[in-house]
């Protein structure tokens, strides 16, 4: 078992995603600024303000974009390697734990499906790019292996905390991919109908009947 910092907050971190930080809190401070010095990552982890999630992601900061008179910091990180929580240990200001880390089992997925699956996640990310679904994401290339890619899938806008939350605990890639299309496809079809009912607003129209009963019927993530 490896001891890492822990870090609850309240969203979910996936291997390859890159998120923003804001750190203020004088404890979180201290964790980071060890972090820096040594190099090592600290584990992100999802609290709901009730319960904290036994899995997450290690997250090493690749960036400090702006430090603050007062000590706080505004980093980017990027997220790294999945891992359990085995024990939580509060002996210093910030929380830490012993963790094991965990990656997919054997594929059992044919590997005519999950090619399958790859070409399909590349046209709806190609589609969605070109509509203007994925600003964020420009100029970065989407993976070409299928663990990879369904975590680039799962960290794009749409998905709820508890679906990522999910698709990080998933250990088959193949089925993790598959889960990943299927909401994909149902986010493009969100989308296309939002950009179609702002375009008619837009002319002073009235939606047609069938759209709005469409968009009722998708889930909102």
């Amino acid at each position: 078992m490896t001891r890492i910092p822990l870090f609850p907050l309240g969203l979910v971190l996936l291997p390859g995603m890159s998120l923003p930080l804001h750190i203020f809190e004088e404890r979180y401070k201290q964790m980071i600024a060890g972090c820096l010095a040594e190099d090592r990552p600290f584990g992100i982890v999802l609290f709901d303000g009730q319960t904290v999630r036994s899995a997450g992601c290690t997250a090493r900061v690749s960036q400090v974009l702006k430090r603050y008179e007062d000590g706080r910091l505004d980093i980017m990180t990027r997220g790294e390697h999945r891992f359990v929580v085995n024990e939580l240990m509060e002996d210093k200001p910030y929380m830490e734990a012993r963790v094991t880390f965990f990656d997919d089992d054997d594929e059992t997925t044919p590997a005519g499906d999950v090619s399958t699956l790859m070409t399909a996640a590349h046209n709806l990310l190609k589609n969605l790019s070109r509509d203007g679904f994925m600003p964020e994401t420009a100029g970065e290339p989407a993976p070409s292996d299928p663990a990879s890619l369904s975590f680039f899938i799962a960290s794009l806008e749409g998905f709820t905390h508890i679906e990522r939350q999910q698709i990080l605990e998933m250990t088959s890639g193949g089925k993790r991919l598959h889960k990943c299309v299927e909401a994909l496809t149902k986010i493009g079809e969100r989308f296309q109908l939002t950009r179609l009912i702002e375009k008619i607003i837009g002319g002073n129209g009235q939606p047609p009947e069938y759209v709005l009963q469409k968009l009722s019927d998708r889930p909102d993530s």
